[in-house]
């Protein structure tokens, strides 16, 4: 079995091809990222194909995808804010690329798709848990480009017979995300200003809520579903129904850490929503013997790796 992983070089990326790589049952592991927001420092000591290149160039990806049983498209320019200050950068990789994804997956024989979405698609909608079909309202353009890169993903399945898996992910983190850098998600932000005895950033009062999601159980359902070949007709989130605020995960950190955390209020940042939690019954479903990681698990393993590697002196 030949798995391609487009981003792969990425943080969700690498941990999914590590953990590919490390299993008797795959033969070959290919990544393609263009290492505008990876580091191929992150797959060192695997056994991976590393190819530099970009989803949006059509010979590259039909030379890395070729006799690939499945394609994990999770290839992007990620982030609300970096969107906002570049749409026309994020509708050109995460919509028109995933469209050429999709294709090279067409002229395969049966490639198994599965595409990162985002929680980011249901928007200003107010009804928690998050549940599937509840309409999509984005608020941001990486948040429009997601919805298009879901429907887009599920229309090539309906119209060319893809086995494909759209999964909407919820505030994931874990080892290897990068923690500096303009647009850096929160966890790693706030990891890291600890670390270096900063101020944590927080824009707003701290009461939104996220559903944090471990890195590990995105791998594990990413895997289990290239393993049994799942497919589903609509996205399905992934993530598990938990509702932390970041007034609370701060408080994680401390006990974590034994100590007080100072904290620097910022304004609100276009584009964000105030609350988030996943309704995890398709999830539970399609995975029935997925046993989520911990928030609390998660973030000390995850404070461990940044003691350990201390990513903001690289």
């Amino acid at each position: 079995m030949k798995v391609l992983i487009t981003g792969g070089a990425g943080f969700i990326g690498a941990n999914l091809a590590r953990d590919l790589a490390s299993r008797s049952d795959v033969d070959e592991v290919v990544v393609l990222d263009d290492l505008s927001f990876g580091y191929q420092s992150n797959l060192d000591g695997t056994d991976v194909q590393f190819v530099k290149g970009s989803i949006l160039d059509e010979q590259v990806l039909a030379d890395a995808s070729l006799g690939a049983s499945a394609i994990v498209h999770l290839a992007a320019r990620s982030s609300v804010p970096r969107s906002i200050a570049e749409p026309m950068a994020a509708h050109e990789v995460n919509t028109t690329g995933t469209a050429m994804v999709l294709e090279a997956a067409r002229r395969g024989n049966g490639v198994q798709v599965i595409v990162a979405s985002s929680s980011s698609v249901y928007g200003q909608t107010d009804v928690l848990p998050k549940y599937e079909s509840l309409p999509a309202r984005p608020v941001s353009p990486y948040a429009a480009s997601k919805l298009a890169t879901e429907s887009y993903t599920l229309a090539w399945s309906h119209s060319y017979g893809l086995p494909a898996l759209a999964l909407r992910f919820f505030n994931v983190f874990g080892p290897l995300q990068p923690p500096i850098h303009t647009y850096a998600a929160v966890i790693p932000a706030f990891i890291s200003a600890a670390m270096t005895k900063r101020h944590l950033p927080v824009h707003g009062d701290g009461t939104q809520s996220r559903d944090f999601t471990y890195v590990d159980s995105v791998v594990e359902v990413i895997t289990d579903a290239i393993m049994r070949r799942v497919s589903y007709k609509e996205p399905v989130n992934l993530a598990f129904g938990t509702r932390i605020t970041l007034l609370e995960l701060i408080a994680e950190l401390e006990e974590i850490l034994d100590r007080t955390l100072p904290i620097d209020f910022l304004p609100t940042r276009a584009g964000d929503v105030p609350t988030s939690q996943a309704d995890a019954s398709r999830l539970d479903e399609l995975f029935p013997d997925l046993k989520p990681t911990p928030l609390s698990e998660g973030l000390r393993a995850t404070v461990e790796w940044f003691e350990s590697v201390r990513p903001w002196e690289q």
